[in-house]
């Protein structure tokens, strides 16, 4: 179901869409809706985050970027737009691109800990970036955790340049195996559930497509999520926290009796961390439901390795009203079974695609109407199954930060696999959220009475 990822492919570097010989590339609809769909306060910006025990070589880090800019054209054009009723987006080769402006050092004051580093990419990841200039940005942190002798690299980049399948491949070029080679990806690269067949051969289908109309139709008819602390007026602040890391074998484990399937296991999870929250907020939790926007994998294997968004979006219900654990993990693998045989998912990839040919005021529009429906986004991203270096610097975690923008989302959750670990991070609205490793201690603590209550898992 999964798709696989390796360098070779990596070096297709993206060549969809070129207007040949000008140095111009079209931007695609669905991406052009990725750009225009920046809040006030959440722009659209992927952090991704390596961590050191030792600290990175600058020098070698920045050539490292240098080489994938070289290779990705996306990573030396800025987007042009035209037009005012229907602006035209092209992606534009930057004849003064210079690596110095997207490669930059900083360092943790003291004691340089995981909560200082936090706050940093907190500040980061709420930040719009220039628009003038290729939209990534990268921080090489130095003194980080242990004792001030680690490292950190933080990467941030607009979700306009591509989706998390899109980003293994540039995963691929960053990274080193532990014998210096470059990095291949033995398993695919993201997103929650993935469709059972390619999209193309789905789009075939006129009936499908029609269901998929009808599916959104429902969308539109299903009442908005009630008030929480994950709705409200936002703030221009972003709180980011992250669980300890938990092995995927044993989530296999716990999975194995009723036959769910590890994003099965990590949605009840989830849940279950979230339900606690929001019980110690004050709500209802008995009386009240959440939802979750996820991202589900469209792309077909001819695409594999380029970059660009090729998802589409899904509404999933999480069961937080559930208290039994057993009955929380079979209610978030009927769900998610549901999700993966809907045509939801394609027909908001179309949607997209519609809505990116158009004026940003419409897109808003729709945006505010869907977003409405959800509390939070939702979303994991397979990485490498062996450990991997940086610039020669053993890497020892990975994690990313999902955005959630627009004005609706106040939250966003991801799930980063890398060594046969699982690491949930949270980013959130400051205002609403002021506390997101209060939700990280209960991803946790969840696990763990997952562990203790199945059968045969004492």
């Amino acid at each position: 179901m999964l798709k696989n990822l390796t360098a070779a492919a990596a070096g297709a570097a993206n060549t969809r869409g070129r207007d040949a010989g000008l140095g111009v590339h079209t931007m695609s609809a669905v991406d052009a809706a990725w750009l225009h769909m920046d809040g006030p306060a959440n722009p659209a910006i992927v952090v991704g985050i390596s961590l050191t025990r030792v600290p990175l070589d600058f020098k070698r880090v920045r050539a490292v970027f240098k080489r994938c800019a070289d290779e990705f054209d996306r990573f030396r054009q800025r987007v042009v737009e035209s037009g005012l009723l229907f602006p035209a987006l092209t992606w534009a080769d930057m004849a003064d691109f210079e690596i110095e402006r997207h490669v930059h050092r900083a360092a943790l004051p003291q004691p340089g800990d995981e909560a200082a580093l936090r706050a940093l990419i907190g500040e980061l990841a709420a930040l719009p970036l220039d628009r003038a200039l290729p939209l990534w940005q990268v921080h090489v942190v130095d003194g980080c955790e242990p004792r001030g002798q680690g490292g950190a690299l933080i990467m941030r980049y607009h979700h306009c340049i591509g989706d998390g399948t899109a980003m293994m491949a540039l995963a691929t070029r960053l990274f080193e195996s532990a014998a210096g080679r470059r990095h291949k990806l033995a398993l695919p690269a993201s997103h929650l559930p993935a469709h059972d067949r390619p999209v193309a051969d789905l789009l075939d289908k006129a009936g499908l497509v029609l269901a998929g109309a009808g599916t959104l139709l429902a969308d539109l008819l299903i009442a908005p999520d009630p008030p929480s602390p994950f709705k409200g007026k936002f703030g221009l602040g972003k709180r980011v926290a992250w669980s300890a890391p938990v092995p995927i074998a044993r989530v296999k484990e716990i999975g194995a009796p009723t036959g769910a399937k590890v994003n099965d296991v990590m949605v009840a999870i989830a849940s279950g961390a979230l339900r606690g929250y929001l019980r110690r907020r004050g709500v209802d939790v008995q009386h009240t439901h959440l939802r979750a926007m996820v991202p589900i994998d469209l792309r077909p294997p001819e695409h594999i390795g380029q970059l660009g968004n090729e998802f589409g979006l899904a509404i999933l219900e999480l069961p937080v009203s559930n208290s039994s654990a057993r009955q929380c993990l079979a209610l978030s693998k009927a769900r998610m079974d549901q999700v993966k045989r809907s045509p939801e998912a394609i027909a908001m990839h179309l949607l997209f695609d519609v809505f990116g040919r158009g004026p940003k005021l419409v897109e808003d529009l729709a945006s505010h109407i869907f977003g409405s429906k959800a509390s939070v986004t939702l979303t994991n991203v397979v990485g490498p199954l062996e450990q991997v270096k940086l610039a020669g610097s053993p890497v020892e975690r990975m994690l990313f930060c999902v955005p959630h923008p627009g004005e609706e989302l106040g939250m966003g959750i991801s799930i980063m696999i890398y060594q046969g670990m699982a690491t949930l991070t949270v980013i959130a609205d400051a205002h609403l959220v002021p506390d997101p490793e209060a939700i990280t201690r209960g991803f946790n603590r969840e696990f763990d009475r997952l562990c203790r209550l199945l059968p045969g898992l004492s």
